[in-house]
Formats: structure tokens, sequence, C-alpha cells
């Protein structure tokens, strides 16, 4: 079978940091957010016109843009929440995004990461915003219940007024699984030590936790709106893991597969070589939830698919079940830049086609071929 190929479509530079692309959904549009150099927040936007990109707005605000996410929007206003180095959260309306629609103080420093979802599910359960921050704390956002947050996963406060900063950790990355149904939901998070916490909150307890050898830079379950199936984990030094979620043991969690090569550079020749680098994100086609991909520090990015194995639970010698990990196969690779490849985002509706930030000031778009044959 012919293997896909990942080609730089279009490529534009700008005069700023990016830290997060977008496509909107039901568009050729997509959002850039990014830090201008004198610290202030920029959000461009974009349209797919045949061969070319074309800007139709600028937006700009008094704090850096770290994050967005539209998952909590509905399909007819696509609203974006969008977190900045300030510690807010905003979500703003594209169409009059001077004033936003919400806003508020959410973490004490900036919020790192973000996920939303409900906007387009049915029967999944409330629109809900997660926010990940430096500050260690995890929280939902429901921005029709007020300026509070509904959840609030903080690190306990020592003696005083301040939080333990030895016990606090940063939070790097957060995603929503498990939203089949109007009760069930799950965040993920992932820390810069290597914590990975899974935060039942219909329950409001922690489901599940370990900790993995090096930073959290990445999360995403394979699909949201159905019973946990996979998650994929990436991490510093070229970390790459999936687990499977169907099946948890009461002492040993879930299974999962490791890549430890995911950041190291891969050669023309398909040869991988040199040191281990982060990997920064991690990607599902929404068409095809067995096939990802992963954006890495060496300015290259990754095509996965993963195979399952012939029986996904077995019996334990304890009695239990116990899930069984399948294995990866890198299908494609392609280097883009010298600085990282650290946002990446698939256009929902049209296969293949995506958008991706690096850290060389450049933005562009990416067709993955032959995506239809797997």
């Amino acid at each position: 079978m012919d293997k896909p190929q990942l080609l730089e479509h279009l490529h534009e530079s700008v005069n700023y940091t990016v830290y997060d692309t977008k496509w909107i959904p039901l568009s050729a549009k997509f959002v850039v957010l990014g830090s201008k150099p004198n610290s202030h927040g920029i959000m461009d936007i974009y349209e797919l016109n045949e061969d070319k990109l074309e800007k139709i707005k600028t937006v700009e605000k008094k704090a850096a843009f770290k994050c967005g996410s539209f998952g909590a929007a509905s399909l007819r206003n696509r609203h974006l929440a969008i977190g900045d180095f300030e510690g807010r959260l905003q979500v703003l309306d594209l169409e009059h995004p001077e004033l936003a629609v919400y806003n508020v103080k959410a973490h004490n420093t900036i919020i790192n990461t973000i996920d939303a979802i409900g906007g387009t599910q049915l029967e999944c359960g409330a629109p809900e915003i997660v926010t990940g921050s430096r500050d260690g704390a995890v929280r939902v956002w429901d921005i029709r219940q007020g300026q509070a947050p509904v959840v609030d996963i903080s690190p306990a406060p020592q003696m005083g007024d301040g939080v333990n900063t030895d016990t606090r950790r940063d939070c790097w990355a957060v995603a929503f699984g498990n939203t089949f149904n109007n009760e069930e939901r799950i965040v993920a998070a992932g820390y810069d030590n290597g914590d990975l916490k899974l935060f039942d909150l219909r329950a409001l307890a922690v489901r599940w936790e370990t900790t993995l050898k090096n930073g959290i830079c990445g999360l995403e379950f394979d699909r949201r709106d159905i019973p946990m199936n996979k998650m994929a984990v990436t991490t510093l030094e070229g970390g790459l893991l999936v687990y499977d979620m169907r099946t948890q043991h009461a002492i040993k969690g879930f299974s999962y597969v490791e890549e430890r090569n995911a950041g190291r550079s891969v050669g023309t020749n398909g040869v991988i070589s040199g040191p281990k680098a982060t990997v920064w994100t991690v990607r599902h086609v929404p068409q095809n939830r067995d096939i990802f991909i992963t954006g890495g520090g060496t300015g290259s990015i990754r095509l996965w698919q993963y195979e399952y194995p012939d029986k996904r639970v077995i019996d334990d010698t304890d009695g239990g079940k116990m899930g069984v990990a399948g294995t990866l196969e890198m299908l494609s690779a392609a280097t883009l830049s010298t600085q990282p490849v650290h946002c990446y985002d698939w256009h929902p509706d049209k296969l293949g086609l995506a958008v991706c930030g690096a850290f060389d000031q450049g933005v562009r778009v990416i067709i993955a071929t032959k995506l239809n044959l797997f």
C-alpha cells in the first residue's frame, strides 16, 4: 500500500511568536494566536483561497495569547476560547472580537493549555472549557454559570496565604474525554514533572494517576465523545505513549505502547538520528482516530498509525481484567523548520488538510495525502 505524504502547501511568515493555530469550524479560515515583541496578544485570521493565504482580520489585546479552542462553541456562533499569559480566559466572537463575550481571571499566571467540549456534540453534557496553568491548577468553566469555575482542581495551600511551591506542578497539557453521555466526563492533565492524572468530573475525584520519565507536553484522546478508547501522550526527550483506555486494571492501570525516538530527526532516507528532542503536540485525524500526527522539537512532523492487538483484554493472574496495548507504525515524516513545530490542527471537515505553527515565526498549511487508504 502506498504510504501517505506530508506536504507543505503554503507558508506564511509573521513578525510575532506563534503559540497556537486553529481552523474555524465550517470554513476555509483559521486563526493564529501569538505574542508580539511588545508582549501584546495578537490574533490573525487567514482564509485559504486556492493556492494562497489572505489575511482578513487582525485583533490585538493587552496580554499575549497562549492557546485557544472552539470546542465549547456551537457551529452557529463559533466563539473562540483563549487563554493568555496573564491567566485570563476570554471567549471571543470572531465577528466582533473587540469586546469579549466572556472574560475572567482564571489563574494567577499563564494559561499553558486549554481544551473545550460540548459545543457541537449532542447529548454529551454541558459546553465546558478546561484550563491548565503554571500555577498548578486545572479548572473547568461553563460560561453560562458566571465567573467561578464549576470544578477547581488546585494544589493544596500551605500555611499562610501562598501555595506550596514544593508541591505545585506546572500543568502543561489538558484534554477532555469520555464524554459519551450527559453524565460522564474525564479531564486528563499532564505536568512538568511527568505526572499524568485522570480526573473524573462526575465523581469529583482522581480516577487514576501515574508518573512518566519526563514532563508531559501534549495529550489527546482519539475521540472525546465516545467511551474512552485511546489516549496519546507526548513528553520531553522524545517520548510518545499511547494508552489503551478501554480497560483499567485495579493496580496496574492502563496498558500502553511507548516510542522513545519520536522526537529525533528523520533524514530523507528515513533514518532516525540525533539527540532526543521534545515532542510538543499530538493530534488525531478527525476522520480516522487510529492515525495521528506529532510535532517535534527538531522541526519535524510525523504521521503514526496505531494497530490494535488480536485481543484487547486478557485475564491477569489475580483474576482481574487487563488491557493489551497495540503497536505503532510511523507512516510518514517531514521536516518543516529548524525550530520546533509545537501546535497543529487538522481541519474537521477536509480530510488531510491541516495548519501548524513553529517557533521560526512561521505558519504552514499542510496536506497529508492518501489518508483515505487507511
